[in-house]
């Protein structure tokens, strides 16, 4: 893969790690009183802080849960709130609606 054309990724997950160094240093904890409530090692701990580009989602989610934050993490993607989702669902939409209105059978 070029490298520069993954640089807004790299930048995006290295500030990542500096906001969950920077959470877990405002709450007052240690890499490894972090890593211990993770169930983590403090290496895990250092290279998620690092903004180490092979690090598993799911100790992020932990960090969050760790911080009280985990909420924040289904609200990334918050599918009510993608605008460009929604402005590509309705430019589909059709301009008339038909009704399917059934013949019922006549009475004898």
């Amino acid at each position: 893969m070029n490298s520069s054309a993954n640089l807004p990724v790299s930048r995006a997950i290295k500030s990542l790690g500096k906001s969950i160094e920077l959470a877990r240093r405002r709450r007052g904890l240690s890499q490894a009183d972090l890593a211990s409530r993770m169930g983590v090692s403090v290496s895990t701990v250092r290279r998620m802080e690092d903004g180490h580009p092979g690090m598993a989602l799911q100790y992020l989610a932990s960090a969050l849960q760790v911080f009280g934050e985990l909420e924040k993490l289904r609200l990334l993607l918050d599918t009510p709130e993608d605008s460009v989702g929604l402005s590509l669902m309705d430019a589909e939409l059709p301009s008339r609606i038909y009704s399917n209105r059934r013949k019922t059978p006549k009475a004898f």
